[in-house]
């Protein structure tokens, strides 16, 4: 179990808490290029408790500013959009991609606010069809170039999932939980009468599993035992906020990007090789429906609606200090200890795990599960 404070330490993820500052060090995704169009080239994003707007400029450039103006909170949505910056449309007031206030109409020129940042912006980069956004302390690592995001032998597309009603570490620690796939999506889909090579293939005995720090975060293996035994290397988590699905040709990568402290956005992925390549601009994006039915409860015939239902149940906010942990949660566990880990690094003003910084590094990145033993928090999370 953890403590009410331990517990906000690793899930409250607004401006200035300590998961929040962690989390700040990472580019997020905020949205799909193409969902900026000539006809709509604004789009309103919520991300980690802030309102923001992301603007694509007459010249093809994105900024991402705060949504209210600085001056006198009138919405920048509905800005004029021109060469060099948003224009406030309440009295006319111009921001930068920094968020410098460079005009300001019917004001003295020895304004004393002309010039100053007085509008928080945060860098903006078009990666594999989606637009980051980093929103901690200068200098931004490099955006990390995945290799769903920038193989060119094969086809993108973009899905979002209906936005989540629960904390963001609830979905993450998913990630680190490999048993649950036997019950949550084996024996439900075996019982709805759901049965398929997917659902038959987790539908077996695990007899063991195992979970190791590395470099990007924590890896995976499990061994199944019954008819068909194999040992598999299980979909890694990447820190903070990312899940990597190997499935053979077609490649995946989840992001669970916190949009406040009870709701959570998943943005997904999806690479396949030897499809027709298409430019970060023609990237398709899929919204899935809403896996409701009408009456409220969970549809629980796929694999998305298990696991929102798994998720979704815990509360808003998951009240650590009830649970009791088993062998099998081990996985859990170091994901918690590595989080306290990286934000008291944080904390203390170093740099946490997972930035990329050289180039030389960045051209592609594939997940490699080399263990690095000097991740090993010291202490422990509790059962």
């Amino acid at each position: 179990m953890l403590s009410k404070e331990r517990n906000d330490r690793l899930t409250r993820i607004g401006p200035g808490t300590p998961a929040g500052n962690l989390l700040r060090r990472y580019w997020q995704p905020i949205c799909a290029v193409n969902e900026l169009t000539d006809e709509k080239p604004s789009k309103r994003v919520k991300i980690m408790h802030e309102n923001l707007v992301i603007f694509r400029l007459p010249d093809d450039t994105y900024v991402c500013l705060e949504e209210n103006c600085a001056h006198r909170a009138c919405s920048l949505y509905f800005g004029f959009l021109e060469k060099g910056g948003v224009r406030c449309p309440y009295h006319g007031w111009k921001f930068d991609k920094e968020g410098c206030v460079v005009e300001q109409p019917f004001e003295p020129p020895t304004s004393s606010t002309l010039g100053q940042k007085l509008q928080k912006a945060y860098p903006v980069e078009q990666l594999g069809g989606l637009l980051f956004i980093y929103m901690g302390p200068a200098p931004a690592p490099l955006l990390p170039r995945w290799d769903v995001l920038v193989r060119d032998d094969g086809a993108r597309k973009i899905q979002y999932r209906p936005d989540l009603n629960c904390n963001w570490l609830q979905i993450q620690e998913n990630t680190a939980d490999t048993t649950h796939t036997y019950y949550l999506h084996g024996q439900i889909s075996i019982n709805k009468g759901l049965r398929s090579g997917n659902t038959d293939y987790y539908y077996r005995p695990i007899v063991k599993y195992d979970f190791d720090y590395c470099e990007w975060g924590i890896d995976k293996t499990c061994t199944y035992g019954g008819d068909v035994p194999d040992e598999e290397r299980r979909p890694p988590l990447i820190f903070p906020n990312i899940l990597r699905i190997p499935e053979g040709r077609n490649e995946n990568m989840h992001w669970r990007v916190p949009i406040d402290d009870t709701h959570t956005r998943l943005i997904m992925v999806s690479f396949q090789p030897g499809k027709e390549y298409l430019a970060d601009k023609n990237v398709p994006v899929e919204f899935m429906p809403d896996d409701l039915l009408p009456n409220g409860e969970y549809m629980l015939t796929n694999f998305a609606s298990q696991d929102r239902m798994a998720w979704e149940t815990q509360g808003p906010i998951h009240d650590r200090q009830r649970e009791h942990l088993g062998a099998s949660d081990k996985g859990v566990v170091m994901l918690r200890r590595l989080l306290e880990q990286q934000i008291k690094i944080v904390e203390d003003g170093g740099e946490p795990m997972a930035l990329v910084r050289d180039p030389a590094k960045n051209k592609i990145i594939e997940f490699t599960s080399h263990t690095i033993n000097r991740l090993e928090p010291a202490g422990s999370v509790g059962r």
